[in-house]
């Protein structure tokens, strides 16, 4: 038994820790929270959606994480894949991102009735832009 606790302190010894930050799309700011660098990018999506909701934050998200995809802004425009680890990337700073809903997964939600098209459904560059250009314009 107490050869099992010292594998157990050795092995948390030698992983390093690191204090990562998570934008979440529509989110007023970060989440913050410790993980270790052998994390799954599944696991820390999972974490992050968590802490998400203990927060009450807003807009309301869920629980699924196979729904969201986790970015890297150093690695490029590609989503991580869950099996890589966190700490592989060399980076701290993320960005969670809610993937895509197919048009069929979006017709066929088992209600019967096709969905509302939610106003507003463009990217947030293009909502960026368009704040901007009525402030400009506004003067």
């Amino acid at each position: 038994m107490l050869l099992s606790k010292q594998k157990k302190n050795q092995n948390a010894a030698n992983c390093k820790r690191l204090l990562i930050s998570i934008n979440v799309m529509g989110s007023a700011g970060p989440i913050r929270f410790v993980v270790n660098e052998e994390e799954l990018v599944a696991a820390v999506i999972d974490t992050a959606l968590k802490s998400y909701a203990r927060e009450g934050r807003l807009p309301v998200l869920g629980g699924d994480n196979s729904g969201f995809s986790l970015y890297c802004p150093n690695v490029g425009s590609d989503a991580l894949s869950p099996w890589d680890t966190i700490g592989s990337h060399g980076a701290r700073n993320f960005m969670l991102c809610k993937k895509p809903q197919s048009t069929n997964e979006a017709a066929d939600d088992g209600s019967g009735t096709a969905p509302l098209s939610r106003r507003g459904s463009g990217s947030w560059k293009a909502w960026l832009n368009k704040s901007l250009n009525l402030k400009i314009s506004s003067h």
